[in-house]
């Protein structure tokens, strides 16, 4: 049985822990309004854009684009791009997305399709670098998703596209967390290249979009900058939905764990109280005893 001593440290102990989880849901909940805001923004934007774009690709039947293979059998190898976040304390998360990569993989190796990964968000590499260190095999590993912006979100998807060009791999894959609530964020995994038709567009309506789209100057100029465009913008709005989802899971995680270190200081403090009961009676006891052998 631990002392009285030892049951205030762990006390006085549970309290700071409290104090810090406390400050740190304080924190997440004042990111996080701004992360959403901008998730938000930014999924009105991309879910735009990719509409254009899949109206466009639906509508392009003779243009020969590399973004645009239709070819299934050539796509050997995989480019998968995980977006996670720099730092843990944020519950399931990281750990989420990583499931869903692992799984991915495993279904590409089913298929005999070289992997490669990118992470973009430190927590992401340092679960996956020790399991898949030969598919780090890209010129860049990971990034820092607090470090990375617009801007640099263009460069490396220009350093992806060119990578694609070069036929170093034929398809890339993004994961990322969907933000849906403070409580609820979701895994999602899309393809991002090659595009690929709509299969389910019958021909009367296959011509209503030729008609319906002009072209200037033409239609491969057209292609040629929205598709690589409508690439570096879902891929930022990824971003964007991690970081939303990070500071909701860290902000819920907190919470939790304040709330069972309150829980845990009711415990002790019960647990402390009988314990000095107890010894206050034993000694009352032995003073009565003692006094009626006198």
């Amino acid at each position: 049985m631990p002392s009285l001593k030892d049951l205030r440290n762990r006390i006085d102990s549970v309290k700071s822990t409290k104090k810090i989880t406390q400050a740190m849901k304080m924190v997440a909940a004042s990111k996080l309004k701004k992360a959403q805001s901008l998730a938000e923004q930014a999924r009105s934007y991309s879910s735009g854009l990719n509409s254009i774009v899949e109206d466009l690709v639906d509508s392009s039947e003779y243009i020969e684009h590399p973004l645009l293979r239709k070819n299934i059998e050539d796509k050997t190898s995989s480019l998968i791009i995980v977006v996670s976040s720099d730092r843990g304390l944020c519950g399931g998360l990281n750990s989420n997305i990583v499931k869903g990569v692992k799984k991915k993989i495993n279904q590409l190796e089913l298929q005999k399709k070289a992997v490669s990964l990118i992470c973009i968000g430190k927590k992401g590499f340092d679960l996956l670098s020790g399991l898949y260190e030969k598919m780090f095999n890209f010129e860049v590993k990971y990034i820092n998703i607090g470090e990375i912006d617009y801007k640099s979100t263009q460069e490396i998807g220009t350093k992806i596209l060119n990578s694609f060009y070069k036929n170093n791999f034929q398809e890339c894959c993004l994961f990322y967390n969907y933000f849906k609530s403070v409580i609820s964020q979701e895994v999602k995994d899309e393809t991002l290249i090659p595009y690929s038709k709509n299969n389910n567009i019958n021909d009367e309506n296959q011509n209503n979009i030729h008609d319906y789209f002009e072209y200037e100057p033409n239609e491969e100029e057209v292609l040629s900058k929205i598709l690589p465009k409508n690439f570096i913008v879902q891929m930022y709005k990824a971003i964007l939905e991690s970081r939303a989802s990070e500071q909701g899971a860290r902000m819920t995680a907190m919470d939790n764990a304040t709330r069972n270190a309150g829980d845990m200081i009711d415990d002790l403090s019960l647990r402390y109280n009988r314990q000095r009961q107890a010894i206050i009676t034993k000694e009352l006891i032995e003073i009565i005893s003692g006094a009626e052998a006198l």
